[in-house]
């Protein structure tokens, strides 16, 4: 997380309400060689963090007891010139949104596994409305047994949810509104005009 706290505007609510939103993020865990790191999505349900790994994923291999996990979950993101300001002195820098769940990560029993899959794909089927979702009944038995012999459910207890919303909130407001304008236009990065729309109110 960035350390001035100008930028660490969203109480915990906040940011893991956008968090459970976006459903996708980097698991971090420390190996017996150094970091390990998972890209996966996930589903937040009150305070835990509901998730599955395939077998052979490295941190499922390190988890046999539950052990402090990071989850990073990042949103819209751009290079903001200093030009773009239009005041003298200025440097460059990068705005952007993050989310860090912080909490113990362990493994479920496996009869937990089809629920985790249900939940996880209803979340995101639900999104693509109004097609007709897709569900795991769709599979034939003997496929879907497969598939779920190879993977692992999982589950974060969340000790704690930590945001950083870097959005040129220690810029003055016309200054910053300048900036947000460009980065609609000329930005470089992931969803800039989210990005524009959140410096605007911020």
């Amino acid at each position: 997380m960035h350390p001035n706290q100008i930028f660490h505007t969203q109480e915990y609510q906040e940011n893991l309400a956008y968090a459970a939103k976006r459903a996708f993020g980097t698991l971090a865990v420390n190996g017996p060689n150094g970091p390990l790191l998972s890209h996966i999505p996930f589903l937040v349900d009150k305070d835990d963090v509901w998730l599955h790994l395939v077998r052979s994923n490295p941190i499922a291999r390190v988890l046999k007891s539950p052990m402090p996990v990071r989850l990073a979950v990042t949103g819209p993101d751009s290079y903001i010139s200093p030009d773009w300001y239009e005041v003298d002195d200025q440097v460059p820098t990068w705005n952007y949104v993050a989310v860090h769940i912080v909490g113990t990560l362990e493994l479920r029993p496996a009869d937990e596994l089809r629920d985790v899959l249900d939940r996880q794909s209803a979340l995101f089927e639900n999104e693509l409305q109004p097609k007709t979702p897709w569900t795991t009944q769709k599979m034939t038995p003997e496929v879907l047994t497969k598939m779920m012999r190879m993977i692992v459910p999982c589950r974060i207890q969340i000790s704690d949810v930590q945001g950083t919303w870097k959005l040129s909130q220690n810029k003055p407001d016309d200054v910053r509104l300048r900036a947000a304008d460009a980065v609609e236009t000329h930005g470089m990065g992931h969803d800039v005009e989210t990005l524009a729309t959140l410096m605007r109110e911020a």
